[in-house]
Order: C-alpha cells, then sequence, then structure tokens
C-alpha cells in the first residue's frame, strides 16, 4: 500500500512532512530569528571593544553693542559689533581597560547565542513531536477508514444475501432488519471517521504551514528504532538532553556574570583623542579680527572607583547566589529527566507489547470472522452472532491500528529525552 500511495502526487511522505515543517512552521521561524538577533548580540560591534567616534560642529552668531577702554586710555564704541564663531571636531574615545568587564561580557553573550541555538533546538524537537502526532493520527484515520469500509461492504453483502434468502422463504424478515440496522450503524462510523479524517489532515496542514484544504495521503508504514541502540542513546542520556545542556549554558552565563559584576573593583582606563578647526571673526573692539586654529588633541584618564555606595557589593553577592541556583537547577532537571526517560521507556516497552499483541489479537479475530460466516452460510449461527464475530474484527483491527502509532509516538518522545530526536530516521 506504502508502495503505491509514494507513486501518487499528493503523496506526504514524512521526510517532506518534516521538510515542510522546517521551512514553513511559524514557531520554527521565529526561534530562528531569535537564534539570529542572538548572533548579532555576540558580534564584536556589540562587545564594547570597538572605540566610539563622533562629529561636532557648530556656529555662533552675536551681535551687541560694545564701549571699550584699551590700555593706553583710549575708549571706543561700537553699535551692532557683530562677532561669529565656528567650529568642527571629530572625536575619539575608546577604553583601554574597564576592570575585565567587558571580556567577561562578550564571553557571556557568546554563550548566550549557545543558549539560543539550543533553545531553537528544543523548539525543533517539540514541533517535530506535533507534527507526528497529528501525522500519525491521519495515518491511522486512514488505516481506519479502510478497515470501516470492509466492514461496510461485509454488511452490505449479508444485507444482499438476506434479502436473497428471505425472498426465497429461507430466513424470516429479522434477519434483513437486522443487515439493515448494522448497514446503518456502519455507515455511519465510516462517516464519522471520514469527517475526523479531514479535520486530521487540516491540523497537519496547519503545522506545516500549507494550504488549510491541501488533499494528500500519508505513509502508513512504521518502522520501530532498535532497542540496543535506543538502550545506548539512552546511556547518552546525560550528554545530549537539550534541558541539561541548556542548564549547563545558563551555568556558565552566571559564571560570566559573577566574574564581570567583580570589575567594580578595579580601575577603568581610558584614551580620548580630537581633530577640531575653529574659526572667529570679531568687531574692530577685540585685539584681533579674526582667529584660525586646527590640530590634534589627546587624553588619557583612569577612574577606580573606591566605594559606589555599597550597590556593587550587592550586585556581586546576588550574582555569585545565581551562579549558585543555576547550579541547584541542573540537578533538579538532571533528576527529573531521569525520571522521564525511566517513564518513557517504560511506556514505550508496554505500548510495544500491546501492538503485538493486537497483531495476534488480529490474527485470531480474523479466523474468528472467517469460520463465523462459513457457518452463518450454512445457517449453522445466527445473524447476530456472525455481526458480533464481525465486531470483533473490527475492533481489533482498529485497536492494532491505534496501538502501533501510539507505541512509535512512544518512542520518539524517548529518543527527544534523549537528545536523538534530529539524529534518526523517520
Amino acid at each position: 500500500m506504502s508502495t503505491l500511495w509514494s507513486q501518487d502526487a499528493n503523496f506526504l511522505s514524512k521526510e517532506e512532512a518534516i521538510k515542510e515543517t522546517l521551512e514553513n512552521n511559524f514557531g520554527i521561524k521565529i526561534a530562528k530569528n531569535s537564534v539570529l538577533v542572538s548572533d548579532n548580540n555576540q558580534n564584536i560591534l556589540n562587545s564594547g571593544y570597538l572605540p566610539s567616534l563622533t562629529g561636532n560642529a557648530g556656529a555662533n552668531y552675536n551681535i551687541e553693542n560694545q564701549e571699550v577702554t584699551f590700555n593706553d586710555g583710549t575708549s571706543r564704541s561700537i553699535d551692532g559689533a557683530e562677532t561669529t564663531r565656528y567650529n568642527a571636531s571629530i572625536n575619539l574615545n575608546y577604553t583601554l581597560f574597564d576592570g575585565l568587564g567587558r571580556f567577561y561580557d562578550f564571553k557571556r553573550l557568546k554563550e548566550e547565542y549557545n543558549l539560543t541555538e539550543l533553545q531553537a533546538r528544543e523548539t525543533i524537537e517539540t514541533t517535530l513531536l506535533q507534527l507526528f502526532s497529528v501525522y500519525y493520527e491521519v495515518a491511522r484515520l486512514t488505516e481506519n477508514e479502510v478497515v470501516l469500509q470492509q466492514t461496510f461492504q461485509n454488511t452490505k453483502q449479508r444485507l444482499t444475501r438476506a434479502e436473497y434468502s428471505f425472498d426465497y422463504g429461507q430466513v424470516n424478515k429479522l434477519e434483513v432488519l437486522n443487515a439493515e440496522v448494522d448497514i446503518v450503524t456502519d455507515s455511519i462510523n465510516l462517516l464519522n471517521t471520514r469527517q475526523e479524517l479531514a479535520n486530521a489532515k487540516r491540523d497537519l496542514n496547519v503545522i506545516t504551514n500549507k494550504g488549510l484544504e491541501r488533499i494528500f495521503t500519508v505513509d502508513t508504514t512504521v518502522a520501530f528504532t532498535n532497542e540496543l541502540r535506543i538502550e545506548q542513546f539512552i546511556r547518552e542520556a546525560d550528554t545530549t538532553n537539550v534541558r541539561l545542556l541548556q542548564a549547563e549554558r545558563n551555568i556558565v552565563i552566571g559564571d560570566y556574570n559573577y566574574k564581570a559584576s567583580k570589575s567594580i573593583f578595579l580601575p577603568t582606563i581610558g584614551l580620548t583623542g580630537s581633530y577640531g578647526w575653529n574659526e572667529g571673526n570679531f568687531p574692530s573692539t577685540s585685539f584681533a579680527s579674526s582667529n584660525t586654529s586646527t590640530g590634534f588633541a589627546a587624553g588619557l584618564s583612569l577612574t577606580w572607583s573606591f566605594f559606589d555606595g555599597g550597590s556593587g557589593i550587592t550586585t556581586i553577592k546576588n550574582a555569585k547566589i545565581n551562579y549558585a541556583n543555576q547550579e541547584l537547577f541542573k540537578s533538579q532537571i538532571a533528576n527529573e529527566v531521569e525520571r522521564d526517560i525511566a517513564n518513557a521507556k517504560g511506556n514505550y516497552l508496554n505500548r510495544l507489547n500491546v501492538y503485538r499483541l493486537q497483531e495476534q489479537n488480529v490474527i485470531t479475530a480474523t479466523n474468528n470472522y472467517e469460520r463465523s460466516n462459513e457457518r452463518y452460510k450454512l445457517g449453522q449461527i445466527t445473524s447476530v452472532e456472525l455481526r458480533q464475530a464481525q465486531l470483533n474484527l473490527l475492533n481489533a483491527k482498529t485497536n492494532k491500528n491505534l496501538a502501533k502509532y501510539e507505541a512509535k509516538l512512544a518512542e520518539l518522545e524517548l529518543l527527544q529525552l534523549t537528545g536523538q530526536l534530529l539524529n534518526i530516521e523517520f
């Protein structure tokens, strides 16, 4: 069946569904944009290591009445004396040393970028789990539709046979009425399943961010990961689980915050430089009628805060406590992850065993129905007994379908907890 579907132009394979989700899902797009923002933040342009360069320019104009007495006793007065001044400069400021604050801040920004990448990975893993919970629901309902269609056809054949038998006086009207009731029930079940399938496909189209009414079929084959490989994944989980990796990054970030906060104990050394141009035009009451100057200026400054009122010391203490909290959070998460993996492993093995039992149950129910159908044709059992065998087969097949996809989803949840969800073939 999978081979036939793979030739369908509307066939949506697992790989194609993953590809569409990674490219189009809104949550994943937002997560990727967050990584880009974090990448910008860790850039040298945001590090504080580069100097600042500013340009200044100005012009002043004064008009006033002046009366001036010179050193030789003479005096002069001017009404409406004009004075103009112009200036322009380029100024450079650079922090040579700030107590290692920016050094650790720059390292923190790089770790925050790594943390954001892990957060994006967690979003992708969660979204893929959501994708497959819906994808496998579509697959389950697809298989259920086939089973219900077969059940409907069998009941329809039974109704036809009962009508012929009644016409020839071989059975009473009750056989026909029972078949008619059953065929209505089967029709309703088939209609409800088809509606559920249509709804599930819309849900899948939302996750993949495709057209809401896109028509497609899915792959109903399921392959389980080798149990020995899963055991290996579980042993390596402490180095691959995304929550634990995030906790480790938060510890490193807390350490850098603590080290950066201690920069208040060290001085700040700054370098300044400028190149400027000044020009002034003065009235005749001044000693010079104009003045123009250009030149460089440079300076070195040292600032050392011996006591800032205690806020810096408080910041250091709080940073140390936050660092200790991050270590506690990691221990807490480690315990939770170990528990979650144990529970997920138990659920997976249990559901896998249930699926295998359901497979055997389908074989038994199929044999029972086939034998019951033959006995019904020979008149050895009633239509009620045949209907019960038919329902047993229907329930066995739908329960097997449910168990198959529940087991696979349990496996995927376990693989996510071990940090291997993105490293397997679906």
